[in-house]
């Protein structure tokens, strides 16, 4: 089964929405820090311009992807430059460690 990996940056103000429509469509488990940066969107009122976000790392199986893309652009969408963005990138292999076996894929949502 081929897996993938789900990482989207939003701004704080949506975490609580975003984790809500996430466990709504039945994902399992999700990784979630806040991080800095700029992009598209600059804090000018800062001296480094950084502004706080949160990303959200997923991984799925492949068939999972565009629900779970389409969940939270739709939930972080304000139509502003600071909205963030979302990647989907290939995982090669998948391990849980307490088991130190590769997942199956009826474990990964």
């Amino acid at each position: 089964m081929q897996y993938k990996k789900v990482t989207a940056i939003v701004i704080c103000e949506k975490l609580k929405e975003v984790e809500q429509a996430l466990i709504s469509i039945g994902v399992r488990g999700v990784s979630i820090t806040q991080v800095q940066g700029y992009g598209e969107y600059h804090d000018f009122y800062k001296e480094d311009m950084m502004s706080c976000h949160v990303r959200f790392e997923i991984f799925c199986l492949a068939v999972k992807v565009d629900t779970i893309v389409h969940t939270i652009m739709d939930t972080a969408h304000n139509g502003q430059p600071e909205d963030g963005i979302i990647a989907v990138l290939p995982v090669e292999q998948l391990y849980r460690i307490r088991t130190k076996s590769e997942y199956d894929t009826d474990i990964v949502d």
